[in-house]
């Protein structure tokens, strides 16, 4: 998932000012590929990371992922929902 300004509307912030917009949706969809991938390694023996880690391609990112997450796409969006959740339960001190 790419986070765009949209998903700033969602949250709340879309009075952001102009010049933190950028790093704030940096900083987001930074932070959503460390969480997804928490999810994803979570149980995950060694074999199995390293096989993902080997993965060039999203092709083959992708292949991985169904073969052995197939509820990946619904770990995705759980997850960004608890941080879309909790991003919008902050909003005022993040735009303060």
């Amino acid at each position: 998932m790419e986070v765009t300004e949209g998903f700033l509307r969602e949250v709340g912030l879309s009075a952001m000012p102009e010049g933190e917009r950028r790093a704030f949706l940096d900083y987001v969809q930074e932070e959503l590929e460390v969480r997804v991938g928490e999810e994803i390694a979570a149980g995950m023996t060694e074999e199995k990371m390293r096989e993902f880690e080997a993965a060039k391609t999203d092709e083959e990112t992708e292949k991985w992922l169904n073969e052995n997450k197939p509820n990946y796409r619904e770990l995705v969006e759980k997850t960004v929902r608890e941080l879309k959740e909790e991003i919008s339960r902050n909003r005022d001190k993040i735009l303060a």
